[in-house]
């Protein structure tokens, strides 16, 4: 064997060379044949060119994705992509982005990398906080634009900038402790430069600082805003069939669903942006589907108008190719008095999207089927897959105004926690996976079952596997008549039953039987409760309000309303052939077998004395 010393691999490639093997291992694990061809034929399109570099604008980007102006997002995305373009170096962000770099975007906006980073750890949360943060010093000024430079030699090279690289990964002041430099280290980073075969030593100095790093709070808004007009999108779709959504009324409930989301994060009023530390806590429990709405955004680059058969090619392609445009079919087949297509896109951040859109019905609304349990039930029952209940309303006094305010008070603990937030509007929620039912002996439900609020701040209660009192419905004349969620299941013969007083979970939402008044408990000490209690609001709150709205949504398609109409009205039929059953012929045995036949009696059962 030779004694020439051995050099390692990394020390003989540039971060060029590097950034271009792993764009190679992406597009051939990432991307099928047809998929990079048309990659490429976008790129080629839409890429402006400077000496020997092409790349992409902000403003080319922004009209490609159809992003509308009125949201001002555009500049949000173009600083996200500007920096995931240099991955796996982030330091050298921002890039000019030319192919390399595009492919590094769509991977990462897609989670398609996962199929050439699956052996390691694949959350993108750290990535995605750093590509929209700044440093907080510099919240107030007006980020550095990222310039192309005809010099620099190479296409997706770093552009020469005032400073190197994007605030969130400049140089600490060198006062960081080690766990803090730990906490720093990007595991889609680090497995990137594992698969690429970089030591240790040169993972360690690329890792960037996070402390001190923030989102502003205007920034977020932006893209929140953006994630909800984008979260039904297929990527054959075209935004601008959504255009309805971004303009008059629309625009304003718009706004107003993103400022409850937003509050989740932030207090709008005292801090200038969201740290690290919280939008890692509140993702994963509020929004675990929040940045899934770029699927279908990003993967638009994967679609070339000259690979659409159905159309004949013109006689000179655009210079703004665009997705194929097709008229979309409404997101709600008629939209509720609480229900509308933002808050189905709220919904669509913590339940499955492929259940909501266009897939929902009305099944009850109590301002047409009435505020009573009869109506409810002769809605609810029988639809054989999730629903959604929504509740809203207008938050009660402190002191009861009226006999039936008062009436509601006192079936309630005396003791009464400080309300969860200032506003008079609240609006809560609840999923339910299993199929309505009675509870005279037990609560029904599963760990499944997701209690939340929408407004005026965003929180999700995930439930417990220990503690199953998910949801009781009781009827007279066995149990006092109730409507409750995380409440204990309670049996008539208990004390707080004699007193007339209800009990309430210790994170639940229980309604009075005639549905004009509900309550929302949350005991932030107490444990043991059906739902876990919430990861922002660390602290005891109740919101007692009277109810203006309630509906209920069924997940699901023409399969399962048939499925409910054939249980009606096979119930039906039942009901007729008991109640045309013609007793008292004065043949005993043959009105026994009558009765048999109709499965009232027999086996263990009795019908009484014949005679």
């Amino acid at each position: 064997m030779g004694q020439a010393p051995s050099q390692e691999p990394w020390a003989q490639r540039t971060h060029e060379e590097l950034t271009q093997e792993l764009a190679y291992r992406f597009k051939e694990k990432c991307f099928t044949s047809i998929e990079f061809y048309s990659l490429k034929d976008v790129f080629k399109s839409l890429a402006d060119q400077q000496g020997d570099i092409r790349y992409l604008k902000e403003d080319t980007i922004a009209r490609f994705l159809e992003i509308p102006d009125i949201l001002g997002a555009s500049p949000v995305i173009f600083h996200m992509v500007s920096y995931l373009g240099a991955f796996p170096f982030l330091q050298e962000a921002p890039v000019v982005l030319g192919l390399a770099q595009l492919i590094m975007v769509v991977v990462i906006m897609t989670e398609r990398y996962k199929r050439v980073l699956a052996k390691g750890p694949t959350d993108k949360t750290k990535l995605l906080f750093k590509s929209l943060a700044v440093h907080d010093r510099k919240v107030t000024e007006a980020e550095e634009p990222v310039k192309q430079d005809s010099t620099s030699g190479v296409a997706g090279t770093r552009p020469i900038a005032q400073f190197k690289g994007f605030a969130v990964d400049r140089p600490g002041s060198g006062d960081d402790n080690e766990e803090e430099e730990e906490e720093d280290d990007d595991d889609l980073v680090i497995t990137a430069f594992e698969l690429l075969d970089i030591n240790e030593a040169v993972r360690r100095g690329e890792a960037g600082t996070i402390h001190e790093a923030i989102i502003p709070t205007d920034n977020l808004r932006k893209l929140i805003m953006l994630l909800l007009l984008i979260a039904p999108l297929d990527p054959q779709e075209s935004l601008s069939q959504y255009s309805n959504r971004v303009a008059g009324r629309e625009l304003e409930l718009l706004r107003a669903t993103a400022e409850c989301i937003l509050a989740s994060f932030v207090n709008v009023e005292t801090s200038p942006g969201i740290g690290y530390t919280r939008f890692k806590t509140v993702i994963p429990t509020l929004f675990p589907n929040l940045f899934s709405s770029f699927h279908g955004l990003f993967e638009h680059f994967l679609f070339s108008k000259d690979l659409d058969f159905s159309k004949h090619k013109v006689e000179k392609p655009s210079d703004d190719p665009q997705p194929i445009s097709r008229t979309a079919q409404p997101l709600l087949p008629t939209t509720g008095d609480i229900l509308n297509e933002h808050a189905l896109s709220q919904l669509s951040l913590f339940l499955p999207g492929s259940s909501l859109f266009r897939r929902v019905r009305l099944l009850y609304s109590g301002n047409d089927a009435g505020f009573s349990m009869g109506s409810f039930e002769s809605k609810i029952f029988n639809w054989r897959a999730p629903t959604i209940l929504l509740v809203s309303g207008t938050r009660l006094a402190d002191h009861p105004d009226g006999g039936q305010e008062a009436s509601f008070a006192a079936s309630l603990p005396p003791k009464r926690f400080p309300h969860g937030s200032k506003s008079e509007r609240v609006t809560f929620g609840v999923y339910v996976r299993e199929p309505w039912r009675h509870t005279h002996r037990q609560c029904f439900g599963d760990s499944e079952t997701v209690l939340f609020q929408l407004e005026p701040l965003h929180d999700v209660f995930t439930a417990s596997t220990i503690n199953t009192d998910y949801v009781t419905f009781t009827k007279p004349p066995g149990n006092r008549p109730c409507l409750s969620f995380g409440c204990p299941h309670a049996k008539p013969t208990q004390s707080h039953r004699k007193e007339g007083l209800r009990a309430l979970g210790a994170v639940s939402l229980l309604f009075d039987e005639s549905f004009e008044f509900g309550v929302f408990n949350h005991d932030y000490k107490s444990r043991g409760g059906a739902f876990h209690t919430s990861i922002v609001r660390k602290f005891d709150f109740q919101d007692r309000f009277r109810i203006e709205s309630l509906e209920v949504w069924g997940c699901g398609g023409d399969d399962e309303a048939r499925a409910q109409a054939e249980r009606w009205a096979w119930e039906e039929r039942e009901a007729e052939a008991r109640r045309r059953i013609n007793l008292g012929t004065g043949d005993i045995d043959a009105d026994r077998a009558l009765l048999e036949m109709a499965g009232l009696i027999g086996g263990n059962r009795s019908g009484g004395s014949m005679g």
